[in-house]
């Protein structure tokens, strides 16, 4: 439910109001917009009195919500979220771009392509420790000495990481890292969706393989439940009948997400095709289509890389797509 308040209303008379819902047993959600003053109510609200609630001088109008997901919900949240760490913006007109290796192999690899994205113009690292893999016999990362090798990177470029958690076990691992990722294949790990809530750190959420908008949703919903309302959505491709790539990327995704949610949208146009000519054209419609961001993987030596060197930019080309997506973003009105 969402209560909508007159520019009128006292601080007095909306703290007295949700006290009573908060004795009710629901959490109060309380959204400032420059025009707007909301709250949602969150928890069964089947014993609010609407017409009591709304007969009520300091009140605008009441609604309730149809949908299962609630603070993800544009309605309780008119304005766009901006996620802010180390001093990089995304959400709001703030657009930017997280590169780097799908794996993270060996220090003088990490660093070399850290320099390079920094040098061309990325917001972040973006670098895999922990690599959940189809096969078994695949690369698995090098797990703890990975984040090592990547907060080397940071120190060394001044970039904050963006790496992958795998399950619940690794948290304390992940204590300095600066965005921590749900991989698609976790994207209904509720387990581990929930203990990322207690945490005070922005989490980017991928979109599973075969899952609708809501599901994706009502994931960011476990994480902001818990009290983390630090998310950012990232669509990265689905699978369908199309055998030529990888996965087909849902651009549409882009503008539904938007009119659905006040979270960040980052496409990852790497994974989405599996294929490196296809990146850049994607990338362009994403910003097109309303995009916050994009996560794009650059491998110093993609034919040699340890995973996923086909879908991987060499830093000349990922230099010279930051070109375009700088023209591109501004073009649109987002700042990077």
């Amino acid at each position: 439910m969402i209560i909508i308040f007159k520019d009128s209303a006292r601080p007095e008379q909306i703290q007295k109001l949700c006290a009573d819902f908060e004795a009710q047993g629901l959490q109060i959600h309380n959204s400032e917009g420059e025009h707007t003053h909301l709250i949602g109510l969150v928890g069964d609200t089947g014993d609010v009195d609407i017409n009591y609630v709304r007969a009520q001088q300091f009140v605008a109008d009441v609604k309730r919500v149809s949908e299962p997901y609630k603070k993800a919900n544009l309605k309780f949240h008119p304005e766009p979220t901006v996620v802010e760490t180390a001093g990089r913006k995304i959400g709001g007109g703030h657009f930017a771009v997280m590169a780097g290796p799908c794996s993270v192999e060996c220090e003088a690899q990490i660093i070399e392509v850290a320099r390079d994205v920094q040098q061309s113009g990325a917001a972040f690292l973006r670098g895999g420790a922990f690599k959940p893999r189809t096969s078994p016999y695949s690369f698995q990362g090098m797990r703890a000495e990975g984040l090592e090798l990547l907060r080397e990177a940071r120190s060394a470029t001044g970039l904050p990481i963006v790496t992958e958690i795998m399950n619940t076990e690794h948290i304390p691992l992940f204590e300095d890292v600066d965005v921590i990722q749900v991989g698609a294949r976790n994207m209904q790990n509720f387990e581990l969706l929930k203990e990322l809530g207690h945490l005070d750190k922005p989490i980017l959420l991928k979109r599973g393989l075969a899952n609708t908008l809501e599901e994706f949703l009502m994931s960011a919903e476990y994480i902001m439940a818990g009290g983390n309302e630090k998310v950012i959505l990232c669509e990265r491709g689905i699978r369908t009948f199309e055998t030529s790539m990888r996965n087909t990327l849902d651009i549409s995704a882009v503008p539904m997400l938007k009119s659905k949610t006040h979270l960040p949208v980052v496409i990852d146009p790497s994974h989405a095709a599996g294929i490196a000519w296809m990146v850049e054209p994607l990338a362009l419609a994403a910003i097109a289509a309303g995009a916050d961001g994009l996560m794009i993987e650059v491998h110093n030596d993609p034919p040699h890389a340890k995973s996923d060197g086909a879908q991987s930019l060499t830093p000349a080309q990922f230099d010279a797509l930051m070109a375009r997506v700088r023209s591109t973003a501004a073009f649109f009105g987002k700042s990077m």
